[in-house]
């Protein structure tokens, strides 16, 4: 069984703080929903579930059909194996922070796993909101240590003869996952392909969803 490895590409600073106190634009976000809170302005339950959209919903679908058209187009997979930052801004998807972007293609004999051992960059423009385990420390240490493990609590369990290549994000470099194509797929259009990929498929606690698990 091929060892488990990790691909650590860690530039020394990113650019913000690494311990677990909110950025400056958490801090303010997070005061601004206190004093709507307060003022009744706002319903946290609303506030919740708005958030949670976004988070599951909404921004993943970026990222969706950028995987939908690399999935369908080969010209386009290469060029997003190659110049990911492109090839995704070339759909209408980029980064804030200037950030740059790589896509990783999982294979049958190959599984990538994403996570920020350092905070929680994440690539917002193709993912919308960072999931709160992605920035739980127990993830982000767990993941390098036992990504095996970790997948199989997030219901993947994998062949044990298939390599698991943990990626280390940060704020200048950020990773898209491009899963597997599923079975059963071959006359789907782009749109179907991108109802089939999902927020974890990209970071690569999932895998993309077979065709009869559609919602």
């Amino acid at each position: 069984m091929p060892d488990d490895h990790r691909e650590h590409e860690h530039m020394h600073d990113h650019g913000h703080h690494h311990d677990n106190r909110y950025s400056d634009m958490e801090a303010r976000v997070r005061a601004l929903e206190t004093l709507l809170t307060e003022k009744d302005l706002v319903d946290p339950a609303a506030l919740d579930a708005i958030v949670e959209t976004y988070e599951t919903r909404v921004g993943p679908r970026n990222g969706a059909r950028v995987v939908a058209k690399a999935w369908a187009d080969p010209e386009f997979a290469e060029w997003l194996k190659q110049d990911a930052t492109a090839a995704i801004a070339s759909l209408g998807y980029t980064g804030r922070q200037g950030e740059h972007m790589r896509a990783v293609f999982n294979t049958p004999d190959t599984h990538h796993l994403v996570v920020c051992t350092l905070c929680s960059c994440y690539p917002w423009a193709v993912l919308g909101l960072p999931p709160v385990w992605y920035k739980a420390p127990a993830y982000r240490s767990r993941a390098v240590i036992d990504p095996r493990g970790v997948l199989v609590e997030f219901g993947v369990e994998l062949p044990a003869d298939k390599t698991i290549r943990v990626l280390d994000s940060t704020a200048e470099l950020r990773y898209l996952v491009v899963p597997e194509r599923p079975v059963g797929t071959a006359g789907f259009d782009e749109d179907a392909l991108a109802d089939l990929v999902t927020r974890d498929s990209m970071i690569g606690t999932g895998l993309a969803l077979a065709p009869e698990d559609r919602s």
